[in-house]
């Protein structure tokens, strides 16, 4: 009455893997941390220090190394926070965009007073009464100085509800 020999050794692994997974300590960033500093600080040897603490040399020396390249890094301000919201993406957008309008303007050479004028007034004229902005409705501002606002906007709602209307209507055409 023999016992198969694969089976009860597969379990008896699969028993003292459970064991050494449930029994493994899981340290914090704090402890880490403390841990590396008493080693940096050199009072006891890296061996003593890690027989103390439970742990493996070779453990002690990935937290010593990811401690001190984030040390490296932070401060040489490699530390670049993601943007994750849209108003962060959206502001960063317009940064960029006016940042290359200044560096149009600043490569643009006008060597008489007169074409520094005509710039200016270009700049003035396409701000004021061709370009849209966010904070006024998507209106200009010379819309809004002159009073067409209102009229302006409740056309954009007429013209957006005759298209809701139509857009169903050319949809069954086009499908016929």
């Amino acid at each position: 009455m023999r016992q198969q020999s694969g089976t009860p050794k597969a379990t008896a692994e699969q028993v003292v893997k459970d064991i050494r997974g449930r029994t493994r300590k899981h340290h914090s960033a704090e402890e880490k941390i403390r841990i590396v500093l008493e080693g940096l600080r050199g009072e006891a040897s890296i061996a003593e220090l890690c027989r103390r603490e439970g742990i493996a040399q070779s453990l002690y020396y990935s937290w010593s190394k990811e401690f001190l390249e984030a040390g490296k890094r932070r401060l040489a301000g490699d530390t670049a926070r993601q943007a994750t919201s849209p108003e962060v993406k959206e502001l960063r957008a317009k940064t960029a965009a006016l940042k290359e309008a200044v560096a149009d303007l600043t490569l643009e050479n006008y060597y008489l007073p007169g074409a520094l004028e005509q710039a200016i007034e270009a700049f003035v004229e396409h701000y004021n009464h061709r370009r849209y902005h966010e904070s006024l409705g998507k209106l200009t501002p010379a819309d809004v100085s002159f009073g067409r606002g209102d009229n302006i906007l409740s056309e954009r709602r007429r013209i957006k509800e005759q298209t809701l209307k139509q857009r169903p209507l050319l949809n069954q055409r086009q499908a016929a």
